[in-house]
């Protein structure tokens, strides 16, 4: 869902599919214009013109808006179980039908940093060996990030991005250099990395496996379908499709069958054939090189063998062919073949048939009846879909009319569970308004998504995919946000080693010292400043200077500090008449100076007072 498009916004995409050839139109624009928004944010760009003035002005400004539509979260074995599956089962059957010399080739598409073509790397090996992988296997690996395939040809990998690969896996496949891990070069060089739009550009070709996971989802429906189209195109006969959790293809069944649809894991389908293929294949045909003309018995064969139930009546309503299919599926054998079709149950059950048939030789032209419920057994119900054909001679004459039944019964219960699991998925989604309400905004546009999907399951893949990518912006910001904490925590380490080695200095310093702020309250009161005045630092500190009794003349203190305070270049020494903790008069040296912030001005001073002596007293008597 599009929704009202910004003119402004697509004036902006059409500039970046201009100046710098990436074609973004065929996103989903909730996300698109949500990703794009984040990043004015961050330069305090609030409109999409002004944003499109900036572009023109400031080119590093492409790579940093790239950086944030293309997401690159990816990890190694990303779904583990999913890739499980692909090791135990797609894998070895994949080999099982290629001979041990024939080349097999692998494509990565929407790559990354590399995270999952190495993946499969590491997953062919595994099956292979390094020797057989190195000599028949070919990775390419795609993405139109070109600063993304910088990464990924580089294989270097920080200790973070491999905790979720067994230990044995890291030191198979990974070497330590510095503070990275590099992927093995020998199997690097079956890599291929490379840019590829997958809207825009050719696909490649005479792929057996295509890893494509979380990348559809980007793209609206329109866009979605032309891709696929062009994956059934690359892929061999009964290549594997591997997609993300988040993507279905609820409507391309007739492109790929799913082999797993959990694990979102289908093969091309052997009938069906894509506009590439079409465009390819159907050409004129060479000269033939065998006779074909004395081949009755094999047409029969073949017929007896098809896939699906078809019987054959002639023009004048004669059984004429019955295959096994139909004897298994309808109960009617080669035995009914030369009766007339209208003394058959199968004229009229599980629907009536004639009717169709007539119509089929009136007009000429084929008719699917859709929908049939037969019901062969009493506890057994099946679904068809009947196909009724006219069969037209060279000379344009009737011969006969061809019935084929099609058990849909699979498909219409897959249906049924997936219409079952919408609306569980709409239940949940109903749950969910009610209670984040802290989500206000991304349960509007949930709420906003969610009315429009109640019709249809395209509606409701759409809103999933949304989950996921939001999901993996977080994943993104979470990681921003490490990085922060890290950097804080350096910075107070740094000031805990700078705060112990201040009061290093304080206490090696055997005279008093005393600081004190511009309302001359005391802020520092080291070690020899208690030596002095036997007062301790907790209690001096935050009291104000002259309120204290310590026996120092704070009428001769007083201007010294004041004159300080008022002019940061001031500084004053003089010898002053005190009593010490002990009582004893003493000879006291003090100086002041100003306490002057970086741009040269007074927040407060440094008052430095060392005892010259006691002086002689007379003693007195009792």
């Amino acid at each position: 869902m599009n929704g009202v498009r910004d003119k402004n916004f697509e004036a902006l995409l059409a500039y970046l599919k201009e100046s710098r050839g990436f074609d973004f139109t065929g996103y989903k624009r909730t996300s698109l214009m949500r990703r794009v928004r984040r990043r004015m944010d961050q330069v305090g760009v609030g409109d999409f013109g002004d944003y499109a003035d900036l572009l023109q002005v400031d080119a590093d400004e492409f790579v940093a808006l790239f950086n944030t539509i293309l997401i690159n979260v990816t990890t190694f074995f990303r779904d583990r179980d999913a890739w499980d599956y692909l090791g135990n089962k797609v894998v070895p059957a994949l080999l099982a039908e290629r001979s041990a010399e024939e080349p097999l080739r692998l494509w990565s598409a929407g790559c990354a940093s590399g995270e999952e073509a190495y993946s499969l790397a590491i997953l062919m090996t595994e099956a292979l060996g390094p020797e057989e992988f190195r000599r028949r296997v070919k990775i390419y690996a795609t993405d139109v990030d070109g600063e993304a395939l910088t990464q990924a040809r580089h294989a270097a990998y920080d200790p973070s991005a491999l905790e979720e690969l067994p230990p044995d896996l890291v030191t198979k496949y990974f070497e330590r250099q510095g503070d990275k891990y590099l992927f093995r070069k020998d199997l690097r060089r079956s890599v291929i990395f490379g840019r590829n739009d997958l809207v825009q550009d050719a696909p490649i070709s005479r792929i057996d496996l295509l890893v494509c996971r979380n990348t559809l989802m980007y793209f609206n429906v329109e866009t979605q379908a032309k891709i696929l189209d062009r994956f059934h195109f690359a892929l061999k006969p009964q290549g594997v499709l591997f997609l993300g959790q988040a993507e279905m293809l609820l409507h391309h069944s007739k492109l790929f069958d799913p082999v797993d649809l959990r694990l979102r894991v289908f093969r091309k389908a052997a009938a069906a054939r894509s506009v590439l293929n079409r465009l390819v294949t159907d050409q004129p045909g060479g000269d033939r090189i065998g006779d074909v003309s004395d081949l009755g018995e094999l047409r029969d064969l073949a017929f007896a063998s098809g896939p699906v139930a078809q019987v054959v009546v002639t023009a004048d309503d004669v059984v004429a062919l019955v295959n096994h299919q139909a004897e298994q599926l309808m109960g009617v054998s080669s035995r009914e073949v030369g009766r007339l079709l209208r003394d058959l149950e199968l004229s009229y059950r599980p629907l009536e048939l004639r009717g169709f048939i007539d119509q089929a030789r009136l007009e000429r032209r084929a008719i699917r009846i859709k929908d049939v419920e037969w019901r062969h057994r009493a506890t057994e119900s099946k679904w068809l879909e009947v196909d009724v054909n006219p069969l037209i001679g060279s000379d344009n004459g009737l011969l006969g009319v061809s019935i084929v039944f099609h058990d849909v019964t699979a498909t219409r219960n897959l249906l049924d569970e997936l219409e079952q699991a919408n609306r569980q998925l709409e239940q949940t989604y109903g749950e969910l308004q009610s209670t984040n309400e802290e989500l206000e905004t991304t349960n509007e546009e949930l709420q906003s998504t969610n009315e429009e999907l109640e019709t249809t399951n395209e509606e409701l893949q759409s809103t999933n995919e949304e989950l996921e990518t939001m999901n993996e912006e977080l994943q993104s910001t979470n990681e921003e946000l490490q990085v922060i904490n890290e950097t804080l925590r350096g910075r107070t380490l740094k000031l805990d080693e700078l705060n112990i080695f201040l009061e290093s200095i304080l206490t090696s310093v055997k005279a008093g010292v005393v600081v004190v702020d511009k309302d001359m309250h005391v802020t520092v009161w080291n070690a020899g400043a208690e030596d002095l005045w036997g007062i301790r630092r907790d209690e001096a500190e935050g009291q104000h200077l002259l309120n204290l009794d310590i026996g120092l003349p704070m009428e001769q203190v007083r201007p010294i500090v004041g004159s300080t305070l008022a002019d940061p270049q001031y500084t004053a020494e003089l010898q002053l008449t005190a009593v010490n903790r002990r009582g004893r008069t003493i000879e006291l040296r003090l100086s002041c100076g100003a306490l002057r912030k970086p741009e040269g001005s007074a927040q407060g001073a440094i008052l430095l007072m060392e005892s010259l002596g006691a002086l002689n007293q007379p003693e007195t008597g009792d």
